[in-house]
């Protein structure tokens, strides 16, 4: 899966967004790989919706002070890696 292209590369990301953080583009990539190995597009969309949603309780758990798992802390890093460059591309 490490092979399949990604929709936007990394390099142009880093540049588009010059906010996102290493950690950020790597999350970026490895969701996205994990959404495009879905074969269908209903799929990848739930799978986007789930991850973009566990995103959101993880992000909350941490708030509140629980520890993450390695699993809920990549679904918070892809969360805030789609917020910053949503937020980059709001016009005000």
């Amino acid at each position: 899966m490490r092979d399949r292209p990604l929709p936007v590369d990394p390099q142009r990301l880093r540049q588009q967004f010059p906010e996102l953080t290493v950690d950020d583009v790597a999350a970026y990539e490895e969701v996205t790989r994990r959404i495009l190995g879905e074969p269908s597009p209903d799929r990848r969309a739930r799978l986007t919706r789930d991850t973009l949603a566990r995103g959101r309780q993880a992000r909350d758990q941490q708030a509140a002070g629980a520890a993450l798992t390695e699993a809920q802390a990549l679904d918070l890093r892809y969360l805030q890696a789609v917020a910053k460059m949503q937020a980059s591309t709001v016009r005000r």
